[in-house]
């Protein structure tokens, strides 16, 4: 045989064989057996014909069905065949056995997690109380067993209990005045109604220190804590050192009583808003774009850019607003520092109803974190089991009905501002050191007097032959808190006594002087000329009125 021919029937050439024409018939290949003996296993194809189906948590079809009721055929075959028949007195007992040994391990660790609950909480509550511990020693006076009785507050008899409140930068290293208090503020509680108000004293106010201090006899009432603090103040009826001082001005230039004060610096303030999760307040400026004061420092959280509307405010941005004025460059506070102890006042509010609020009352980490910004910074005569009076008492005063009162509104007119000994001060409408007016003012808001409250002006005229008898009247009705605005006499004599009701929306008032009076109140003014020609509430022309009626 020729070799070339050899080769191309059979011979390999170069590593390769000739591949020849195979006689046997082809294999068919099942793609679908294929498949499933590569698929991993555990998965079975869906046939086409299958429904897919959404159960509401997972996909399934009719394999996957099939599949899930098998495991629990499997599950219940699984349980009768392990369940001892009723001849089988030996697995019975074993049984009963082994379901009482399961009964007892549950109840056991259920002990050991009630175990485990009760010690955390010991843990957090005797942390607590160690932490409080700690802090009542420093702040209050008493020691933490007086939380669990509770001390009639002092003027809790008379129904009115008030507070002073003063801020100072003694914790802010360079602050020029650290110890200068400017920030005053008045909490007075009405303890039989539940209602309270807050003011502030403007700092700048001009008052009579009583003693000899650096800025002499008198001066601005933010200095009284400085003086009390140099001078060792020490009188009966006030605390020592500067916060007795500065009690005792407040006392004597309003004429009502103090009796208790509580000193926050920077740090207790900042701190707090940020243990109750930060604070919400409605920002009201009469600048349509907010509240800007670039005077204030980035480290403090300046400048300051507020919009207006609601605001929630951390830490550094309510000291900061509470800092602000209406310095050069910046808009919002025209009416400077008062404006800043109007803020002052809504943050005051809001962090006493987050502070009481159940989240933070139910969240130790956050009690933890307020009793730590107590602490060093803040100083209070409160002793312990008065402080559970005054919280037992705020929980009770809803935030509406805690008003805040503007000294300073310019409808009231009584405060203005202007120049005295070379300095830039705020006085008194009626006078340098003549309070009488904001004393007058402070009682009527204080009292609980219905005829007190409903500041009615009266014009006393004397229609009698006995010569100062319109006098001896007024000094009566002034004791029960009614503005007597003239006192005159009337253009003829009366046989009897008459009232004048010309507001119509005093019934208190007007009660009060129809007893004492023993008439009945009329609004005719046409018979009674002398009711058109004043303008008060009532008129009242005395007629012909008996001694007794005076003691009444």
């Amino acid at each position: 045989m020729d070799r070339s021919k050899r080769t191309r029937q059979g011979a390999s050439i170069d590593g390769f064989v000739r591949r020849t024409p195979s006689t046997a018939p082809k294999k068919r290949v099942d793609l679908n057996k294929a498949k499933a003996k590569n698929r991993p296993e555990g998965f079975t194809r869906r046939q086409a014909a299958q429904r897919l189906e959404f159960t509401g948590d997972t996909w399934s079809d009719d394999n996957t069905l099939q599949i899930e009721s098998a495991r629990e055929d499997a599950k219940q075959m699984k349980t009768e065949d392990t369940k001892p028949r009723w001849w089988q007195f030996k697995k019975r007992r074993q049984a009963k056995a082994q379901k009482e040994q399961d009964k007892q391990s549950k109840k056991r660790k259920i002990k050991r997690y009630a175990l485990a609950c009760g010690v955390i909480a010991l843990l957090i509550g005797g942390f607590l109380g160690w932490k409080f511990l700690s802090t009542s020693s420093k702040v209050f006076d008493g020691n933490v067993l007086g939380l669990l009785t509770t001390t009639k507050l002092k003027g809790e008899d008379e129904g009115r209990v008030n507070i002073v409140l003063a801020g100072t930068s003694e914790d802010d290293p360079g602050h020029d005045g650290a110890t200068l208090t400017d920030s005053i503020m008045l909490a007075s509680i009405d303890t039989k109604n539940n209602t309270a108000f807050t003011t502030s004293i403007p700092r700048d106010l001009w008052v009579e220190y009583g003693e000899q201090c650096s800025a002499g006899y008198e001066g601005k009432i933010n200095n009284a804590y400085q003086c009390g603090e140099a001078n060792e103040f020490s009188e009966p009826g006030y605390p020592k050192g500067g916060m007795g001082l500065l009690s005792k001005v407040i006392s004597e230039t309003f004429d009502i009583p103090i009796h208790y004060y509580g000193k926050i610096n920077y740090t207790a303030f900042r701190d707090a808003v940020d243990a109750v999760g930060g604070i919400e307040i409605k920002v009201e400026s009469d600048d349509p774009r907010g509240i800007y004061d670039p005077n204030i420092q980035p480290k403090d959280g300046g400048p300051v850019r507020l919009k207006n509307g609601v605001q929630k405010l951390d830490g550094i941005t309510a000291l900061a607003l509470a800092r602000s004025r209406n310095v050069a460059g910046g808009y919002g506070l025209s009416r400077g520092d008062f404006d800043r102890t109007m803020y002052q006042r809504k943050m005051l509010i809001a962090l006493k109803d987050k502070a009481l609020s159940v989240g933070v009352l139910s969240n130790p980490s956050k009690i933890g974190s307020l009793l730590d910004a107590a602490g060093d910074n803040v100083d209070t005569n409160f002793n312990t089991s008065e402080l559970r009076r005054l919280y037992d008492l705020s929980k009770k005063i809803k935030s509406n009905n805690i008003s805040s009162i503007d000294l300073s509104d310019p409808e009231e007119g009584l405060l203005t501002t202007g120049m005295y000994n070379g300095q830039s001060i705020v006085r008194p409408s009626a006078g340098i050191k003549d309070y009488s007016e904001l004393q007058t003012y402070l009682k009527r808001l204080m009292s609980t007097d219905p005829l007190v409250k409903e500041e009615a002006t009266v014009v006393i005229l004397n229609g009698t032959d006995s010569a100062g008898l319109a006098q001896k009247y007024a000094d009566v009705f002034a004791e029960k808190g009614i503005s007597v605005l003239v006192v005159s006499n009337a253009s003829t004599n009366r046989g009897e006594n008459i009232v004048i009701d010309i507001a119509g929306d005093n019934p208190k008032t007007k009660a009060y002087f129809e007893k004492r009076l023993k008439t009945s109140a009329t609004t005719d003014t046409t018979s009674q000329p002398e009711g058109s020609q004043y303008n008060a509430d009532f008129v009242v022309i005395l007629g012909a009125p008996s001694i007794g009626q005076l003691s009444n």
